[in-house]
C-alpha cells in the first residue's frame, strides 16, 4: 500500500467501487469488507467499514481498520482517523492529530477542514477566528456559514458577511462580474432566515432583486426559494413574470404543488407553454405529471421535444425516471414519436432492451442489442446485464466468467454478491493495481513553446 496507489483509488473509484462496497454492507458482509481493506488495501472498503463501525459505536475497531492507511502518510487517511477520534469523544486528540497539517503552509481546503473539525469539537469561536482573517472569496464565506449552522453565532457571521454583501450589491453597476463574493447576498439572507429574521431576509434580498443589484442567477433562485419556503406565493408569482420567468416559474409552480394546489400549478405551466414554448416548461410539467402517475399526459407534454438534436431532448428525462418500471418504459419507447434520430439510436435500443428484460422477455432483449450495429460497450457484458435484469443470475455469471476481462470481473462481482457468494465476489474482483495497469496510457503529445498541443484536440 502506497500513497500514490491510494490517491489513484480515490481519484478513479479504483478497487471495489463505493457502490459495490455499499452492496456488500447492505447484504451484511461487514467482516469481509474489513478483510478486503486490510488484505487488498481497498480504500473504499476502509471508508465503508469505518462508517459502519462508527455507527455501531465500535470506534476502536474503526481505528484499527484505518491505521494501515494512516501509516502510508496519506493526509486523507490521517483526517479520516481524526474524524473517528472526534466521533468517539476524543476531540482534543483529533485536533492535535491534524493541527500541523492544517495550520502550516497548506491548502485552503485543509484550513476549511480544520475549521469544520473545530466546530464539530464544540470550539466554534476558534473555528470562526481561524476563518475570519482568511475570507477572500465565496468558498471560505460558504464554509463559514455552513460550520456555524445551529451554533448560535449568527450575529457574528452576519457582521463578517455584511461588507462583502454590500460590495457585491454594487459590483454589477461597476461591471465587476468576476466579483469574488458573488454569493454573499444569498448567504446573508440564509443566515438571517435561520436566525429567525425571515421578514428582514426577504426584505433585503427582495430589494436587491428589484434593483437588479445582484450578480448571478443563483441569487435570484435563492430569493425565490426563500419566498416559497415561507408561503409568500403572491410575491413569488409576481417574481415569476417578465424577465425572470424562465428562471423561477418552476419554483412558483412547485410551491403551488407543495401547498396542495397541483391543478393550479399545471394550469400555470400550460399557460406558459402556450405563450412561450420553452423546453424548461415542458420538462418541468412532464416530470410533475409523471410523479402523479399520469404517464400518457407526461408523454403528450414532452413529445414535441422527442426529436430534438441537442441535450434538451425531452425523451431522456422521462426514460431515466422509468428505468426501474419496465411496463411504463416500454409504453414510452413504443410511442410513435420515439424513433432513431441524430445518431442516438443506441439509446432507444438500450431502453427497449432494458424494458424487455424487466418484463422477462430476455431473449428478445438480447436479440435487440445484438442487432444494434453500434453497441455502446462489449455486447457480452450487455447480455450479462440483461440476464441479471431478468433475474437470471446464474446465466449472467456464466457469461461474465467466460469473458474474464477486467470489466467483466467487476460486473461479475455484483452478480455474485446478489447470489450470496460475497467472498468469491471480492476474490474475483480485479485489484486496484490490475485496474490501473489496464487503463490506457495517453499518447505523448508534442507541445508548442506556449505549452499548448500542436496536434488536435488542441
Amino acid at each position: 500500500m502506497h500513497t500514490d496507489d491510494l490517491v489513484w483509488q480515490a481519484s478513479n473509484f479504483g478497487g471495489l467501487a463505493p457502490r459495490r462496497v455499499d452492496l456488500l454492507l447492505e447484504h451484511g458482509h461487514l467482516e469481509l469488507v474489513i478483510q478486503a481493506a486490510a488484505e487488498r488495501g481497498e480504500w473504499s472498503c476502509a471508508e465503508g467499514a469505518v462508517e459502519e463501525l462508527c455507527r455501531a459505536g465500535e470506534f476502536g475497531r474503526a481505528l484499527e481498520v484505518m491505521e494501515p492507511f494512516v501509516a502510508t502518510g496519506w493526509p486523507t487517511a490521517l483526517w479520516a482517523k481524526a474524524d473517528i477520534m472526534l466521533r468517539s469523544g476524543r476531540p482534543q486528540e483529533a485536533l492535535e492529530l491534524v493541527r500541523t497539517d492544517a495550520t502550516g503552509e497548506t491548502s485552503k481546503s485543509k484550513c476549511h477542514d480544520f475549521a469544520g473539525l473545530l466546530a464539530k469539537a464544540g470550539r466554534i469561536d476558534e473555528a470562526v477566528d481561524l476563518l475570519a482573517p482568511n475570507i477572500d472569496g465565496w468558498w471560505t464565506l460558504s464554509v463559514l456559514v455552513e460550520i456555524t449552522e445551529g451554533q448560535n453565532r449568527d450575529e457574528r457571521v452576519l457582521e463578517l458577511i455584511a461588507p462583502h454583501a454590500d460590495s457585491a450589491r454594487h459590483a454589477r453597476g461597476e461591471s465587476r462580474w468576476n466579483h469574488p463574493f458573488s454569493n454573499a447576498q444569498e448567504l446573508q439572507a440564509q443566515v438571517l432566515e435561520r436566525a429567525g429574521r425571515t421578514d428582514e431576509a426577504i426584505r433585503i434580498l427582495g430589494q436587491d432583486i428589484a434593483a437588479d443589484q445582484y450578480l448571478t442567477q443563483n441569487t435570484l433562485t435563492a430569493y425565490a426559494r426563500l419566498l416559497a419556503r415561507h408561503g409568500r406565493l403572491d410575491e413569488l408569482r409576481e417574481l415569476a413574470t417578465g424577465q425572470n420567468t424562465h428562471t423561477v416559474l418552476d419554483i412558483y409552480a412547485g410551491a403551488l404543488r407543495d401547498h396542495g394546489r397541483a391543478e393550479e400549478a399545471e394550469t400555470v405551466m400550460r399557460e406558459a407553454i402556450a405563450a412561450d414554448d420553452w423546453v424548461g416548461y415542458r420538462a418541468w410539467l412532464s416530470s410533475a405529471l409523471l410523479q402523479d402517475g399520469r404517464l400518457d399526459d407526461a408523454i403528450a407534454v414532452a413529445e414535441p421535444g422527442f426529436g430534438w438534436y441537442d441535450c434538451s431532448n425531452l425523451l431522456v428525462p422521462l426514460a431515466y425516471q422509468l428505468l426501474g418500471r419496465p411496463e411504463e418504459l416500454m409504453q414510452l419507447v413504443e410511442h410513435t414519436s420515439v424513433v432513431p434520430h441524430h445518431d442516438h439510436e443506441e439509446f432507444q435500443h438500450g431502453w427497449r432492451a432494458l424494458a424487455l428484460a424487466g418484463l422477462g422477455r430476455v431473449d428478445e432483449a438480447i436479440a435487440l442489442t445484438e442487432a444494434d450495429p453500434r453497441p455502446w460497450t462489449d455486447p457480452r457484458i450487455v447480455k450479462a446485464d440483461l440476464l441479471s435484469t431478468a433475474g437470471q443470475f446464474d446465466a449472467a455469471a456464466a457469461e461474465l466468467r467466460a469473458l474474464g476481462t477486467i470489466e467483466a470481473r467487476e460486473e461479475l462481482c455484483e452478480v455474485l454478491i446478489r447470489q450470496g457468494h460475497a467472498a468469491e465476489a471480492i476474490a474475483i474482483h480485479p485489484t486496484a493495481a490490475e485496474q490501473r495497469a489496464a487503463k490506457p496510457k495517453p499518447e505523448p503529445v508534442t507541445l508548442a513553446e506556449n505549452g499548448y498541443s500542436l496536434e488536435p484536440p488542441f
